[in-house]
């Protein structure tokens, strides 16, 4: 076991490890949405997911070509 300084060294540098672990993960999220439905703006992660988000939210409605998805 570590005693005195070297606890509170060991405290200290064990906390910045975990905070910096913490965190948001919008801007990852928002770097993986690339599709988005032209009907509704949902974002997506890419063209299969807009393709079965047309089956499911807008069946009337014809899937957007593969040039025309982003």
């Amino acid at each position: 076991m570590t005693r005195g300084k070297q606890k509170i060294d060991a405290q200290r540098k064990s906390a910045e490890k975990n905070q910096k672990s913490k965190g948001s993960q919008l801007e990852a999220r928002a770097v993986g949405l690339k599709v988005v439905c032209p009907i509704c703006k949902s974002q997506l992660a890419n063209e299969k997911q807009l393709i079965d988000h047309y089956g499911s939210k807008h069946p009337k409605e014809k899937p957007p070509g593969p040039s025309n998805a982003e």
